[in-house]
């Protein structure tokens, strides 16, 4: 009897335990609940609301915590049905040591912690921290093995638009620190201040707090301005090609396990 509850309550939790590695309805139910709570630490730091409702906050986090605390001994007593013939124990050991096994811990202590200790800002923060909890689903988890696997294959292209921003991020920085250097000592005395110009026009964002007053110096931003457009959208487009490659091998796998499924029919 205990067996069979066992069982079932690691077909439910653990989704990749199942033939089809579908989510379960256990674990859609945990989604909705990581997602509710997640909203409910966003508004939380409203000060209005969390005022006025704050007996409403405190219970709806103790109900989340304690959902999340039951899901977590619930993996680990029915993480002895994992395969492998090692002893109940050791299986139990090797989830919560598992890097799942210690993102769940963190939720939990994340939920129910910041509960104990008042005053606490940074460790109400944490509990953004239940969003990571998505990955251990395996529908998540493998669009991140996709995603790491595609980055993994580009890597060299990467390193290579890498380092040649890091080149124009430490020209932009020296020139202007040589053009702008006598005229704005403040914000261009030195290369390492200049540094925070060079990133904020690198990327594009421009912010505008410091800016070239020279015709040199304007000359030169307007080249760390353009080397800059390029530079943004190289690894977004290598990103993107290797993700889009990596989907549609992942799509011929599924299709060719489809057809041998129905030939074997």
């Amino acid at each position: 009897m205990i067996g069979t509850l066992r069982r079932r309550t690691y077909l439910q939790l653990f989704a990749s335990a199942r033939n089809d590695g579908k989510l379960t309805v256990t674990n859609r139910l945990i989604i909705a609940v990581i997602l509710a709570s997640v909203v409910m630490a966003v508004l939380g730091t409203e000060a209005a609301l969390a005022s006025e409702y704050r007996s409403f906050f405190i219970i709806a986090e103790m109900a989340f915590g304690v959902v999340f605390l039951v899901e977590y001994l619930g993996r680990i007593w029915s993480s002895a049905e994992a395969e492998g013939s090692a002893p109940s124990w050791r299986k139990r050991l090797a989830f919560v040591v598992s890097p799942f096994g210690l993102l769940d811990l963190a939720v939990v202590a994340a939920s129910l912690f910041p509960l104990l200790v008042t005053g606490a800002p940074l460790f109400r923060l944490l509990r953004l921290l239940r969003l990571a909890a998505l990955m251990k689903f395996g529908r998540f988890s493998l669009a991140l093995r996709e995603l790491g696997s595609a980055i993994a294959e580009r890597r060299y292209d990467l390193f290579v638009t890498l380092a040649l921003a890091a080149a124009l991020l430490l020209f932009g920085a020296a020139a202007l620190h040589w053009a702008e250097g006598p005229v704005q000592p403040e914000a261009f005395g030195s290369i390492p201040r200049a540094m925070w110009w060079s990133i904020i026009t690198l990327t594009t964002v421009g912010y505008g707090d410091v800016s070239p007053i020279t015709p040199l110096g304007k000359f030169l931003a307007a080249l760390v301005a353009l080397g800059g457009i390029g530079l943004v959208a190289m690894p977004t487009g290598i990103i993107a090609a290797a993700f889009s490659d990596a989907m549609q091998r992942h799509r011929r796998r599924a299709e060719a396990l489809q057809q041998a499924h129905d030939h074997q029919d």
